[in-house]
């Protein structure tokens, strides 16, 4: 059996020199605010109506198509980085991590429990740097419950991410994909 053995002459992490001062989503106050408005609006089990919670999206700078359904419990880290096409659904407990722009396209299907992952930390640098890349859904796409899709994804028109899977590069359009990291398992034919 092979031994592995660490070496202390290699570098490590240190925490201690990380700077993630060139990021920002914007000004404190609107983060705050916003913060304290999505937890009883949008992050919220209140039976609030759907056109609510679309008018205060909006109000904080989301643009979104006609048709928008939204569940109870969204989290939705930064509006003003999110734009949702027409006749999108999107589940409970929906979870849009978006330090990098979410662009989200027509007749798309958000499964409850999704996550968007926009940023990462780059784990071969000794300072454990931050980067953020978009995340974009093109028409049709349908993302299953607890699907997890990451930074820089684009999941191209009519594609599917199964139950529980890792989109960890884009997905091709019509293609079904499924696991983790997500492969393709078949071809998606629409009647």
């Amino acid at each position: 059996m092979e031994k592995t053995s660490w070496r202390s002459d290699r570098v490590s992490t240190d925490l201690s020199v990380y700077d993630n001062s060139w990021w920002s989503p914007g000004p404190k106050w609107k983060i705050v605010l916003w913060f304290l408005v999505s937890s009883v609006t949008i992050n919220s089990y209140l039976p609030l109506p759907m056109s609510f919670k679309k008018w205060i999206l909006r109000l904080f700078g989301a643009k979104i198509g006609s048709g928008f359904a939204i569940k109870p419990k969204v989290n939705i880290k930064f509006p003003w980085l999110l734009t949702i096409g027409n006749h999108v659904w999107m589940g409970e407990e929906v979870w849009i991590d978006n330090l990098a722009p979410v662009t989200i396209g027509d007749h798309v299907c958000i499964s409850q429990g999704v996550m968007f992952e926009t940023g990462n930390h780059n784990y071969r640098k000794r300072t454990f740097d931050l980067f953020v890349k978009p995340i974009t859904l093109e028409n049709g796409v349908w993302l299953g419950a607890k699907s997890i899709v990451c930074p820089g994804v684009t999941c191209h028109s009519h594609s599917i991410l199964a139950v529980g899977s890792v989109a960890t590069y884009s997905l091709d359009a019509y293609g079904i994909y499924q696991g983790n990291p997500a492969v393709r398992v078949k071809n998606r034919e629409i009647e």
